[in-house]
Parts: C-alpha cells; sequence; structure tokens
C-alpha cells in the first residue's frame, strides 16, 4: 500500500462518495472506483460498504485513516516549510560584525528582516574585527561586517556603505557649534584617540599629519564606542566613525563633521569558497538599505 493510494483511501472516507473524492483531487470518478477497488483485492479486504450511493467505511478502512494521519500531518508540515525554505521565510543564518555595524545598522536591517521572516533563527555575534574575518573565514558565520578592511585572501571583502568620519563632543563642549572641527581645533583640547595600531586610529592620525597637527591626546580606546561614552562624560572631543555615536546611546551628544575629510567605508565580508545562502542574500539587502538611509 502506497502513499498514493493511502490519500484516495482518506479522500473516499472524507467524501463519502467516489464522485466528490474525485473532484478533491482532480480525478475522474472512474479512476478512484477503480483505485479502491484494486486497494481492496490487494489487501484482501473490504474497505467500504456500499448503500444508497454511499460509501461507509469499514472498521478497517477507519483504522488505516487513523494510524495514517500522522503520515499525512507531517507530509503537510513539511510542504508547508519548503513553501516557508521557497519564500526565504524559515532557516538560519549566521551573522557577526564589529562595534559600530554591530549596535547600530546591523539592528535595524535585523528588525526588519525578522518582522517578515519570524520563523528564521538568527546567530548574531560582535566582536572585534580579527574575531569577525576568523570566524567568516572558518565558516562559523555566513556574513561579517566591518569598517575600513583591505584586501582578505580567503575573503570577498564588498563595500555596502561609504562616509566620513566625524567629531564627537558633549553638548555644552566648546566645539559644539562649530559647523565643522579640523585638527587645529582640536590641537590644545582633551582629546579621545582611537588606539594606535587600529585602522580607524591610524586614518585619525594620518589626517592630523597630513594637516601639520601635532596629535596629542589625554585617553587613548580600542573601540569607537568606547571614545563616545567618555566623549559623552565630558573627558574630551573624539574622533571616530559615524555610526558609533548613535550607537552608544548616550544622549547629548554633538556630532560634527571632521575635516579634511577622512572616508570610512562599511564592508560586508564572505568565504570565497562557499556560495551565500538565499536568506544571507536577502539579510544583505536589508543591511544596504539601514545604510543607506542613513
Amino acid at each position: 500500500m502506497n502513499l498514493r493510494q493511502l490519500q484516495l483511501l482518506r479522500a473516499v472516507i472524507r467524501c463519502e462518495t467516489t464522485v466528490g473524492a474525485a473532484r478533491e483531487l482532480g480525478l475522474s470518478q472512474p479512476a478512484v472506483s477503480n483505485a479502491i477497488k484494486h486497494l481492496e483485492d490487494q489487501l484482501g479486504f473490504p474497505l467500504f460498504e456500499r448503500i444508497n450511493n454511499r460509501l461507509f467505511p469499514t472498521q478497517e478502512a477507519r483504522t488505516l485513516y487513523q494510524d495514517s494521519e500522522p503520515i499525512f500531518s507531517m507530509h503537510a508540515a513539511l510542504e508547508s516549510r519548503v513553501q516557508d525554505l521557497r519564500e526565504n521565510k524559515a532557516g538560519q543564518i549566521r551573522i557577526i560584525a564589529t562595534p559600530p555595524l554591530g549596535y547600530g545598522a546591523i539592528p535595524i536591517a535585523l528588525q526588519r528582516f525578522l518582522a517578515k521572516r519570524p520563523k528564521v533563527r538568527v546567530a548574531f555575534d560582535v566582536r572585534r574585527l580579527e574575531d569577525v574575518t576568523e570566524n567568516v573565514e572558518t565558516g562559523v558565520s555566513e556574513l561579517g561586517f566591518v569598517l575600513g578592511i583591505g584586501d582578505h585572501p580567503a575573503l570577498v571583502t564588498e563595500p555596502v556603505h561609504e562616509s566620513r568620519m566625524v567629531c564627537v563632543v558633549a553638548a555644552g563642549h566648546p566645539l559644539a557649534s562649530r559647523p565643522v572641527v579640523t585638527p587645529a581645533d582640536l590641537a590644545d583640547r582633551p582629546f579621545i584617540a582611537l588606539e594606535r595600531g587600529t585602522r580607524l586610529g591610524t586614518m585619525v592620525r594620518g589626517a592630523f599629519e597630513a594637516a601639520g597637527t601635532p596629535f596629542q591626546s589625554v585617553v587613548e580606546v580600542r573601540y569607537c564606542h568606547t571614545a563616545c561614552v567618555l566623549a559623552a562624560s565630558q573627558i574630551g572631543a573624539t574622533i571616530v566613525d559615524p555610526f558609533s555615536p548613535e550607537a552608544s546611546g548616550k544622549q547629548g551628544l554633538v556630532v560634527i563633521p571632521f575635516e579634511p575629510v577622512t572616508p570610512v567605508k562599511a564592508y560586508v565580508v564572505r568565504s570565497r569558497t562557499r556560495p551565500l545562502s538565499r536568506l544571507a542574500e536577502v539579510f544583505l539587502r536589508e543591511v544596504r538599505a539601514a545604510l543607506a538611509e542613513r
């Protein structure tokens, strides 16, 4: 007895006539009648009692119907699962980001992504740049989002947004009302620097050097998020990426364009050898949209 025969049997039991079952299954009435007759011959016992042109299932037929219910429930669930996968509404995606994007644009994109796909499961982590590239390279994460990365031998690096570094100060700071801030404006004021040797820290030092202004700081930190928290505490001014001030969650921060213009790019990184899943491609589009709105 195969699944198609079970499907026919169940349809006849539900409809109580071969005509109704044929209509439900999209078959002719003779085809259904012949199939039931063949099934009874195959099983060696009757499945229906025929009374006044209606079919009443025997106890054996009702037993088969009940016992087959889990099979068809599982099949319906599987079909629903396939449909969800086809429409990118189910599955799993693993993403990782450095703090500026991980605390800023990525949560916005993730909220929109999951609102349309409540059955999708997401693994999300925020790490330093080296951890992001390692996780994507080893396959722990499918997509990574970082700032200011160069070429990587094992990864595809693709820019998703370009902006510029900004000066961040607390409200009431002497520079808060300036239309732009330059290295000369920061020369004699307490300054919170990004760690020497980091990509963004090197870019800021390069801007000071290009302007011919000595670089001095009262505090040096690794993350832009930390620099914004300290700036909010009125420790000094800082130069950071444009995402971190909002992501820091600190109120009363003033964001001012920094000159000379110091470009900073957001990148997505992915494996060179493993193709992206369809879900990852959809999520990447959400990230691009969230970044484009900034």
